[in-house]
């Protein structure tokens, strides 16, 4: 097959050029504008070691019934379970319709889909049915990046971005459910984005034999170089944040080869993101856990850290008839059944930690009172409040993110009451260079200081690419109440050592 390139080729690939057959390794420079025969690529299959064959041996199965809708279609048509049929009203069904097959086409941004599970939630939750349900307003400004923070800048082996100290994996490219403001829109609805060599191509997921690869090879040169790599100066890869997607949709079996295979290679911790506790709960059954354990006695010296994703405490409590929470006596709040059982059976095993982060969206949680609520009743749980997240550049992101302020505000008032342990929650903004916390915004003047006159609002990054020569940095500016992102403050910095500034972000 003859053609055109103007892309990397992964692993090695046989080039012809005439009579004579080149190998093309994937570190090279692109061929750019050459005519050639490309075969299929030459790749290894992984070969799980006698350790990893045990226990995938004991590994089950199970089959869930999701009962998922996918599509607006069937909303339009009537297709869905009666119940369901008011989810959208007619007059939300003719707007969506009208923008089908234009540059504004709602599906086109991020593909419909819901559980039934969740669908039951957002009955009786506003917060909910904003989350899940598809709105004209996603599309009114498409203003925002296809790849935000650059991950595509650090993404040595095809699904695996590896800017910080850890490494995060793709390894499903869809969820039980799709919250419309989500984060990972490119990799949801398979859109094709301009890549470091100049070519254009969907994101790819990781496979195992690839990924254990580098992992090795980069520990290797790390050791070999007195702890630290010689180009990045990171040190060694000690842990994995498995995400996608939703690594939960994968079957036990999938999930398992991952945890071993990372095992294997040398990795310490594993992180497993997922927003399954609120879309199908009940995915944590007893062939699950029973994976659980058996990786533990065969792994023991690995640690997995499950990141969850709940957005606002309607996902997981109950509610009485008249929409209110309800009390549980000796304190606390009641929860949804199935997924209270799956936290209960977090909190049972020591060697798992659970946290939970999420970003802080309009009118679904910037809502003071219902984070209070969602960080003491996840802390009763024992799930640690991680991260809030102010909302990214994301393609179509106006619609969805309250101003910088704004977030910080909500999410201090939220803390008013909280324990020490209830409110270790940050705010933080993923800026190119690294996450970025919102330290501070200050409601007096900074007295003597330029451009301080209406207050500032303090920024120091949490993490910093590769070897985080910027860890701690700060960055000061002047406050603008409808910035929601850095840009709206280019024209007020009063001090930036972080340099968050310096590039266009």
């Amino acid at each position: 097959m003859y053609f055109r390139t103007n892309f990397n080729l992964t692993q090695y690939f046989e080039v012809s050029f005439g009579n004579k057959i080149y190998l093309q390794p994937s570190k090279s420079k692109p061929l750019r504008g050459t005519i050639m025969n490309v075969q299929k690529p030459i790749k290894k299959k992984y070969q799980p070691s006698e350790r990893e064959a045990d226990f995938l041996s004991t590994v089950e199965n199970a089959k869930y019934d999701r009962k998922i809708v996918a599509g607006l279609q069937k909303f339009i048509d009537g297709k869905v379970d009666e119940d369901m049929q008011s989810f959208y009203s007619q007059e939300e069904i003719d707007a969506i319709s009208a923008l089908k097959g234009t540059d504004r086409d709602l599906e086109a941004r991020m593909p419909v889909k819901m559980t039934r599970h969740y669908f039951e939630r957002a009955r009786m939750s506003s917060p909910i049915r904003t989350l899940i349900k598809a709105s004209p307003n996603e599309t009114f400004d498409l203003d925002g990046s296809e790849d935000p923070g650059k991950q595509m800048s650090y993404s040595p082996v095809e699904g695996l971005i590896h800017k910080y100290e850890l490494g995060l994996i793709y390894v499903a490219s869809t969820c039980s459910a799709h919250c419309r403001f989500c984060y990972r829109e490119e990799l949801i609805a398979k859109k094709e984005i301009i890549r470091e060599d100049g070519s254009i191509q969907a994101k790819g997921l990781a496979q195992i034999q690839e990924l254990t690869d580098y992992i090795r090879e980069h520990n290797r040169l790390v050791e070999e170089n007195g702890g630290h790599h010689p180009d990045t100066g990171r040190e060694k890869l000690r842990e994995i944040l498995m995400s996608g997607g939703d690594p939960m949709v994968l079957a036990n079996k999938g999930i398992a080869s991952w945890w071993a295979a990372l095992s294997e290679a040398g990795i310490e911790s594993i992180r497993l993101g997922t927003k399954e506790l609120a879309f199908f709960p009940e995915r944590f059954d007893d062939s699950f856990w029973k994976m659980v354990d058996d990786f533990h006695v065969a792994y023991p010296e690995t640690k997995i850290r499950f990141m969850i994703h709940f957005n606002h405490p309607d996902e997981f409590l109950a509610k009485d008839e008249d929409g209110n929470y309800i009390d549980v006596e000796g304190g606390g709040l009641e929860w949804v059944p199935a997924t209270k059982r799956a936290v209960a059976e977090f909190g049972k095993r020591g060697w798992i930690t659970v946290d939970n982060q999420s970003p802080i969206i309009k009118n679904i949680n910037n809502d003071s009172d219902a984070l209070r609520i969602m960080q003491r009743e996840l802390r009763r749980m024992k799930v640690e409040n991680h991260y809030f997240f102010c909302g990214r550049d994301i393609v179509g992101h106006k619609a969805f993110n309250v101003t910088i302020e704004e977030a910080w505000n909500i999410l201090n008032t939220s803390q008013r009451g909280l324990s020490g342990v209830e409110a270790h929650a940050r705010l933080s903004i993923t800026h190119y260079y690294g996450k970025t916390e919102v330290v501070a915004v200050t409601n007096e003047p900074m007295e003597g200081v330029k451009g301080g006159e209406n207050g500032v609002v303090i920024f120091k990054l949490l993490r910093s690419a590769e070897d985080a020569p910027k860890k701690g940095h700060t960055a000061i500016v002047g406050r603008n109440p409808d910035a929601i992102w850095f840009d709206g403050y280019k024209d007020r910095v009063i001090y930036d050592e972080a340099g968050l500034f310096s590039i266009k972000a």
